[in-house]
């Protein structure tokens, strides 16, 4: 492989693999186009009023029709929550919603993000159904979010440090652009593996009965785009290695 080929490779796989992470990175900040079709979770709760088929009080009111209320401020559930890296969204349909204020290390707590936007007697009932249950294990769920948080972060970073010093044409510059290129790779993997693990753990209530009816609890959880393009960007970041590693042994400046 000529050494212009093979540089320029790395560079794209290293730019290509950014460049998602950065999508990943700016999912559920706002209700803009693109980060409101990126996310890394999506939870549908439009069937959860339905419980009143196995209960004997009716649950009324528990929705909210005004896309601009506030959330975790007990007005009313959405019919859809998606949620990211540094926050997330309520919609009450594919585009109309609104979402909490953006942080640093957000932790990922659904079920604490629903009960936040009902009224008290509903976070009664619900702590009920979903006690001990790995939907409501918040305390997991967050510290885990937040690890895999610092290695998306760091994995970013180191990808972004291949692509500069991988621009000057040398031996040196090379081999610290594939060190780069390997450390980052850990970072995503880890940080994709915690988030699979994450959703498929909290993916056993879709099938949650409530024995006395029985029905389903009417909340369905499913992987975002978001997870994709997570391991998208490992598989770039990752393969980007290669050339890079050639560059460094083979470059002649």
């Amino acid at each position: 492989m000529r050494g212009e080929y093979c540089v320029g490779a790395s560079s794209f796989l290293a730019f290509a693999s950014l460049l998602l992470l950065i999508f990943v990175h700016v999912s559920q900040i706002n209700t803009s186009t693109v980060p409101r079709r990126i996310s890394l979770v999506k939870v549908n709760v439009s069937d959860y009023g339905l419980l009143h088929a196995a209960l004997i009080d009716d649950i009324d009111h528990l929705y909210t029709t005004n896309s601009s209320a506030p959330l975790e401020a007990g007005a009313g559930l959405r019919q859809f929550y998606q949620f990211g890296l540094y926050s997330h969204c309520g919609y009450i349909n594919d585009s109309a919603g609104t979402c909490t204020n953006t942080s640093v290390q957000n932790q990922f707590q659904p079920f604490v993000a629903l009960t936040l936007d009902m009224l008290p007697n509903y976070t009664v009932i619900s702590n009920s159904i979903f006690s001990g249950t790995a939907f409501a294990d918040s305390n997991s769920l967050g510290h885990s979010s937040r690890a895999a948080y610092w290695m998306l972060l760091l994995g970013a970073i180191c990808a972004a440090l291949a692509l500069l010093t991988g621009v000057a044409k040398n031996n040196f510059t090379f081999f610290i652009s594939t060190g780069f290129a390997i450390v980052g790779s850990v970072f995503i993997l880890i940080g994709a593996g915690i988030w699979t693990a994450m959703i498929k753990k909290i993916e056993s209530v879709n099938s949650i009965l409530i024995s006395s009816a029985p029905v389903p609890v009417g909340i369905e959880v499913s992987t975002g785009s978001g997870l994709f393009l997570i391991w998208a960007a490992f598989a770039s970041l990752f393969v980007s290695i290669v050339p890079y590693m050639i560059s460094c042994c083979t470059f002649r400046g």
